[in-house]
């Protein structure tokens, strides 16, 4: 057994993992970094990538499609699913350098390519490799979670980790689950020439803003994907032909291949959290909000596996707050707003409180501000015109934003900024922008909390004609 000792030991390699151990390295802190699975983690080489790179080529085959309403005629679209399959592939292997063991060990950090497990409160142990640390941080990510549905043992299913090693596209892929993994491969796959089921036992994209959910779900269902909502899934039997889901209601779904969407659950089994004496439960190792074990010190949690926001960049976010404690001791808290997209078309995009919790939160202080993406000139050019800009504010000041509509992923940057900042919505309907783009949006909408008070307030054009009378 080799014994190796470091400031910091971090296990995973996924994003939160790669930009902790980068950083740390480069300011001269000692760094092991565990991992037993592929370097890149989920985002690089079963999610984040290879779905976007999926919907990139879906977009294509649908632009081509589409092209008649810009009086453009082409003629029949051919996917070719393997083709398709290679695009996602090289798109991974263009990104894996950045992610590799070579470019981490040149930037100085001592990787191990084995699972680890603790051993006690400050050592692990990885193949042959005990590891004593003065930090350990844990950034083992999230697998699919697997419900537990009479028949499912007896059908091959997918999951994000098998979906994109298909050669053949699906005849009819039944998706179980609707949240965004689930709406997102339901559309590529749409796109890409397959029939498309979605089956979710309450409502589609629930943790959204009803109203912009609706928006996506009604763009999906006009291209042809099937979403059954409130239709749980009872049981999955398997014939010679087809896999049949059965619903709460009787109803029996047929289709080729089975997609598992439901949602994501903590990579922790392997890690015997019991002997290093950190709390955790089914949604993560319990942190404070410096992410730090609330019973074991010497333990951090990032990314998916500390309970909270499972997306790759609010992993990054915790690596700055470890950052900041574990190399300069100073006192550090993980961020409140945190973005997220669904990346359907259109996309549906949120930062800060939404609609409904911000009434909730502030009652009948929060204002709702509002401007369509059909009054917007760029988007009525590039015919991509529905939907809307939904903002709340609280005393001249933006709390929450909903985005559902073209490019929305971009468009809430802006927001998650001034939400942050506590940006003034004076200053935001102040800017110059430049015209017809997007963007427009949000100077719109910020002007829209000022149009009642300066075009229907009775006083205000009393002030302007008395002034009038004196202004040469």
């Amino acid at each position: 057994m080799v014994m190796v000792t470091a400031d910091l030991c971090i296990i995973g390699a996924g994003s939160g993992g790669l930009s902790l151990a980068s950083g740390a390295a480069q300011m001269g802190a000692r760094v092991v970094l565990i991992e037993g699975g592929e370097m890149g983690g989920d985002c690089l080489n079963t999610g984040c990538v290879p779905s976007k790179a999926l919907l990139a080529a879906a977009k294509a085959a649908n632009n081509a499609r589409s092209a008649g309403q810009f009086g453009i005629r082409t003629g029949e679209v051919n996917v070719d699913f393997a083709a398709v399959r290679d695009h996602v592939r090289a798109t991974i292997a263009r990104i894996e350098p950045h992610d590799s063991q070579e470019r981490f060990e040149g930037l100085g950090v001592s990787v191990i390519r084995a699972y680890a497990r603790f051993i006690n409160p400050h050592e692990v142990e990885a193949a042959d490799t005990r590891v004593r640390a003065r930090r350990f941080v844990i950034a083992t990510g999230s697998v699919a979670g697997v419900p537990n549905i009479p028949g499912l043992e007896t059908i091959h299913y997918l999951t994000n980790e098998t979906i994109f090693d298909l050669q053949v596209a699906p005849n009819h892929l039944i998706i179980l689950g609707g949240g965004p993994i689930g709406l997102e491969m339901a559309l590529a796959h749409r796109r890409l020439g397959c029939a498309v089921t979605v089956i979710e036992a309450f409502k589609a994209l629930s943790r959204d803003d009803p109203e912009a959910s609706a928006v996506v779900t009604g763009a999906l269902r006009r291209e042809g994907v099937t979403i059954l909502e409130g239709a749980p899934l009872v049981r999955l039997t398997k014939t010679d032909a087809d896999i049949e889901a059965i619903l709460g209601n009787g109803d029996i779904v047929r289709g080729s291949h089975l997609l598992i969407a439901a949602g994501r659950s903590p990579a922790l089994d392997k890690l015997d959290l019991n002997r290093a004496g950190v709390a955790f439960d089914p949604k993560g190792v319990k942190v404070g909000p410096n992410m730090r074990s609330i019973t074991n010190r010497r333990v951090y949690a990032i990314g998916d596996v500390a309970g909270g926001a499972q997306f790759t960049h609010a992993a990054g976010a915790h690596a700055g707050v470890v950052i900041r404690q574990a190399l300069f001791g100073l006192p550090s808290k993980a961020a409140t707003v945190v973005p997220w997209v669904t990346y359907t078309e259109p996309e549906l995009a949120q930062a800060g409180l939404t609609e409904a919790q911000a009434r909730q939160t502030y009652g009948a202080r929060a204002v709702v501000l509002r401007s369509d993406f059909d009054e917007n000139d760029r988007a009525l050019a590039e015919r991509k015109d529905k939907g809307f800009v939904k903002v709340i504010a609280v005393s001249g000041r933006p709390v929450g934003a909903t985005i559902v509509g073209p490019q929305a992923g971009e468009l809430i940057a802006f927001w998650a900024l001034a939400i942050a900042q506590r940006t003034k919505l004076s200053a935001i309907a102040g800017v110059i922008l430049p015209y017809p783009t997007l963007s427009e949006s949000a100077k719109r909408v910020a002007g829209a909390y000022f149009s009642d008070k300066l075009f229907a307030n009775p006083r205000v054009k009393q002030v302007v004609r008395f002034i009038q009378r004196f202004v040469p």
